[in-house]
């Protein structure tokens, strides 16, 4: 079931709020969750970490496609977007309130390994390139070997700072979304680790 009005609402409150934070306006399109889903590969995974979950009309394109034995942890700042995510009643579904920093800290804190598959939609052009390297840097130290990265976006550049830690990215353009996305992909190779 896709997020109602009420949470598509609270969605365009907070990005007027807080732009910086917040990717866009509007909450993904069907389209785009397919195509996130798709790129990531889900329907093996153990772990999975979404970060910036926003309404969870992704975490619920996740979770659908996801094994029944997996986990999905979500970290979301914002405590409004958070407490939507909250209210998916899903036993694999853990929701985190708090900064994506510190993702290490983060899975230990609920007991998880490294994940196969990071999930971002988090808006890499809107913050510092030493915020973004940052972030990246964590989640290419916990992302398991052979693990999936997919980072939504609407500019490029993700793709430059990915490129020193997991190299070239395969990309697809969403045009049916508002904005039109794009949805970046890399996978850990072996031979960084």
């Amino acid at each position: 079931m896709r997020p109602g009005a009420a949470g598509r609402l609270t969605f365009c409150k907070e990005f007027l709020k807080h732009p910086r934070q917040i990717g866009s306006i509007i909450p993904s399109s069907r389209f785009l969750e397919r195509r996130i889903v798709d790129a990531a590969r889900i329907h093996s995974a153990k772990t999975i970490v979404e970060l910036g979950p926003g309404i969870g009309g992704t975490t619920r394109a996740i979770l659908h496609a996801a094994p029944s034995n997996a986990r999905l942890l979500c970290i979301e700042v914002n405590p409004y977007l958070h407490a939507l995510v909250q209210r998916i009643e899903d036993d694999r579904l853990i929701a985190h309130l708090g900064d994506c920093r510190g993702l290490q800290e983060i899975l230990s804190l609920y007991r998880l390994g490294s994940p196969d598959i990071v999930i971002s939609g988090i808006p890499f052009s809107t913050m510092s390139i030493a915020a973004g390297s940052q972030i990246l840097g964590e989640i290419f130290s916990v992302l398991a070997p052979g693990g999936v990265f997919v980072a939504y976006q609407v500019s490029k550049r993700v793709a430059s700072l990915c490129w020193p830690l997991l190299g070239r990215e395969q990309m697809e353009l969403e045009l049916f979304n508002i904005p039109p996305m794009r949805v970046y992909r890399w996978e850990k190779n072996f031979n960084y680790s």
